[in-house]
Order: structure tokens, then C-alpha cells, then sequence
């Protein structure tokens, strides 16, 4: 741990002087910048309250806020990042976006928000310091009131950018982020340095206070959310009578959702009047696509659809085709790819699953299951004890055990459809009780005008 009281400290000093990067603070075999954290993290930081910095405001008029992350390709950081940026227009403010770019740059700029390319995806601390001089040079000419940054690398070199150019600082902690080596609790603890620190679930947040020592002064839980518009089981005919159903067009997408539910079943080779397993998120060994193939070996007649693109990592995706290869699971265990659309491939789903091997920091795959009124099989730890009430509105199981994960969905397949129906209604009536994404959206516009 760095040598002072974060609680205390406020996470922030508009007056301290960037220095130089030092020659190389670097531990041997990291290559995660931490000569940038080391020479933040020496510099005093001054209290989060007293009077508004200068730069609260653009020439207009409105509050500025600048979110800060790597890319802009897919997940829940970049979705969380998109939502943010619709309730500040919607707010009257103005949303700037700096990242890399990638697929969601089109759609965040459809919102009415600026995006800004830098190599946010960058970790040596050569560029670090480029990115910091850069998002402060952005900061000042755009007239930004406060950065908020979504991830650490770019999070150390939003927070130079923030005490150069006296803007407010805001962080999420949006992951449990591992401690294995020397001198990654320093890297990490550039996410507990804002202001106001937001946490996703209550997990992260007893995570943020343990290890950093992060008060209720600073700390805001607000939890992931889903929109329950866009994620509406009324559409697809789940609304007790089954799945795969007809009716009105669904939520803002173009064609009926029948018609969307047939198109994913024929591209994926879906074969009908089977019961459907569902797991949705990228391909990558901690989501537990493994555990699940494995599972599927003993849940006789279902098919499990594996729904997330390997970006970037083939050989992981070649090693789970393998598998079912090996375990005679062909045209059982199905690689779909990617989706942009999400509910329809729930709706062809009878439970989902969320097999994480690592603790979920929220798990927002879960909810917008249970929003499409499925029962939820999540592994137990992390967010998911937060979302799946157990025999509720779902099952958890212990992480990468196998048995338990079968057994649990020959249960879950095993139930009359209408038990699972009203399972799945309570799941729904549980995310819009405290999952919307209106909710997370009003929490977050809260606290940005707590600094302004």
C-alpha cells in the first residue's frame, strides 16, 4: 500500500504539480506502468470537499464530463459508458468520451456525445504520460468540470489530466482486480483515488473499503442496470405461456420478435423442440464456458448455446470446440458467436447460465436474464449473490464444480414450464425493482452534482 490515509485524502489536489517521469520504477516483469503510480501516489492529495475548481463548465454553459477508458468495442464498462453519456445529454450537460475507439463509437456518437480517439489501450508509461498530457490539454479547451475514469491504465493518466487541469475526479471500481504480484495493489489503487468512488456491487464495495481504506464519505455503491424496455419478455410470448412467442414488435428493433428469435435459431443451427441452456459473455477461461461443456455431458437432450466472440483469443475458442468434440457433444454445445441482439437469443432460452470461476464484480449478463424472465444458474460469489436469490429466482452453485452445475439445471429443466414461468416473473419483478438502467443513470447524475 502506498504511504497515506485514502479515506482521509479525498482521492485528489488540483494544485499538485505533475512531476517527470522517473528513469524506470517498474518491478521486474510488470509491465503495467506503475512509475506513473508511484510518482502520483507520493505527491500529498487534498480533501475532496471545499469550493468548485474553475473549470466547471463550458463556454456554453454546461457541465462537462469526460469518461475515461480504453476502448470502445463491447462489454460492460463500454455499455455503462454509453448510458452515462444518453442521461447527461438528456440532463442538459455534455458527455465527451476519450478511448481508442472501436464498433460502439458510431452509437455513442448517435447519443449526441463527442468521442475523442487517444491510445487509451496503451499501458507503458511512456504512454501514460503522452495519454495524461493529452486528456489534459482535452480537459482545459473543452472546459471539463469532472473526468470519470472506468479502468486503471487510463485511469492514472486521467487522474494527472484531472490535477492538471483542477477538474473534479470520479472513479468506478468495476473489478475485483487481482493482487498476484509486487506492486499491483499500487497499480489498482488508482480506482479508489476519486472523489467520489462508485462501486457496482456491494461485493466491490467491501472489496474498495478493505483494501483501501475507502470511507462512506467517498464510497457510492450503485448497481449495474438494465433496460427493461429494451430486454421485455412480453414480446417474445414470456409472460407464463412459454417462449418463442409473437406479438408486438419488440422494444425499438426493427422486425417482429418472432421473426428476430427464427433468424438467430437458423444462422446458429438451433434445432427445434429442444430445451435451450443460454450463456451468454465473451469466451475467455474465467467465464466458465468450460465448466458448462463439461456440464452438458450429463444434462441429456438440451442444447447449450455459448453466446460471446472470442475477441481476440482463438486458441480459447479452439480449445473449448475440442472439447465438445471430444465429449461427444456436437450439435449440443453450439459457439454462436456474438449478438446485437441479446434478447431475442434469450428468448429462445428456457435458463441461463453465468458460470464465472472468478467472482463477478456485478454480473450484468444475470440481470438481463432475469429481465427476459429466465431463472438464473450462477456460480455463488461475487455479484450474483446479490441478484440470484436462491431457489427464488434461481440456483447458485459452487464455482467450477461441475456436478452441481448439471444437477442444477436437470433441475431447472426439470420443473413444469409454468414453475419456471413464474420463477422467471419473479426474476423480472426483481430487476426492476433496483436493476434498471433509469436507476443506475439517476445514482450517477447524483453524484457528479455532489462535485459540481
Amino acid at each position: 500500500m502506498v504511504g497515506m490515509d485514502l479515506a482521509a485524502a479525498g482521492g485528489y489536489s488540483a494544485a499538485v504539480p505533475t512531476p517527470s517521469p522517473p528513469p524506470s520504477v517498474v518491478p521486474a516483469g510488470n509491465s503495467l506502468a506503475t512509475s506513473l503510480a508511484t510518482s502520483l501516489a507520493a505527491a500529498p492529495l487534498a480533501a475532496a470537499s471545499g469550493p468548485p475548481r474553475p473549470a466547471l463548465a463550458s463556454a456554453a454553459g454546461a457541465p462537462v464530463v469526460l469518461q475515461v477508458l480504453p476502448a470502445l468495442i463491447s462489454g460492460g464498462v463500454e455499455r455503462g459508458t454509453l448510458e452515462i453519456a444518453a442521461a447527461l445529454r438528456a440532463a442538459g450537460m455534455r458527455p465527451l468520451v476519450a478511448s481508442a475507439g472501436g464498433r460502439l463509437v458510431g452509437p455513442l456518437e448517435a447519443l449526441g456525445a463527442r468521442h475523442v480517439t487517444l491510445p487509451l489501450d496503451r499501458k507503458s508509461p511512456a504512454a501514460l504520460w503522452r495519454n495524461a498530457g493529452a486528456l489534459a490539454r482535452l480537459a482545459r479547451e473543452e472546459g471539463v468540470a469532472i473526468v470519470h475514469a472506468r479502468s486503471r491504465a487510463p485511469a492514472w493518466s486521467a487522474l494527472a489530466a484531472a490535477r492538471r487541469a483542477g477538474c473534479r475526479f470520479v472513479t468506478t471500481y468495476h473489478g475485483s482486480y487481482n493482487e498476484g504480484f509486487p506492486g499491483k495493489r499500487l497499480y489498482n489503487s488508482v480506482m479508489a483515488r476519486g472523489e467520489r468512488v462508485i462501486a457496482i456491487s456491494r461485493f466491490i464495495a467491501e472489496l474498495v473499503a478493505a483494501r483501501h481504506g475507502v470511507g462512506p464519505e467517498r464510497l457510492r455503491v450503485i448497481p449495474r442496470g438494465v433496460d427493461p424496455d429494451l430486454f421485455d419478455p412480453a414480446p417474445f410470448g414470456r409472460d407464463g405461456a412459454g417462449r418463442d412467442g409473437a406479438g408486438r414488435d419488440g422494444a425499438g428493433r426493427d422486425g417482429a420478435p418472432a421473426a428476430r428469435v427464427a433468424a438467430l435459431r437458423a444462422a446458429w443451427g438451433v434445432p427445434e423442440g429442444r430445451p435451450v441452456v443460454l450463456l451468454p459473455g465473451r469466451l475467455t477461461r474465467w467465464k466458465g464456458q468450460a465448466v458448462l461443456v463439461e456440464a452438458m455431458a450429463a444434462v441429456p437432450g438440451a442444447v447449450a448455446l455459448l453466446v460471446g466472440g472470442a475477441e481476440g483469443k482463438p486458441a480459447f475458442r479452439a480449445e473449448l470446440e475440442a472439447m465438445i468434440a471430444a465429449r461427444g457433444l456436437g450439435g449440443r454445445v453450439l459457439l454462436t458467436g456474438g449478438t446485437d441482439d441479446m434478447p431475442a437469443a434469450l428468448a429462445m432460452a428456457d435458463v441461463a447460465v453465468n458460470a464465472s470461476t472468478d467472482p463477478e464484480a456485478f454480473g450484468r449478463t444475470v440481470i438481463e436474464a432475469q429481465a427476459m424472465a429466465l431463472p438464473v444458474i450462477a456460480t455463488d460469489h461475487g455479484g450474483a449473490r446479490e441478484t440470484v436469490e436462491e431457489g427464488v429466482t434461481g440456483w447458485r452453485v459452487p464455482p467450477g464444480d461441475v456436478p452441481a452445475l448439471a444437477a442444477a439445471l436437470r433441475r431447472a429443466l426439470a420443473m413444469p414450464a409454468e414453475a419456471r414461468a413464474a420463477m422467471g416473473a419473479r426474476a423480472r419483478a426483481a430487476v426492476l425493482a433496483g436493476h434498471t438502467t433509469a436507476a443506475m443513470q439517476r445514482a450517477t447524475l447524483d453524484v457528479y452534482r455532489e462535485l459540481l
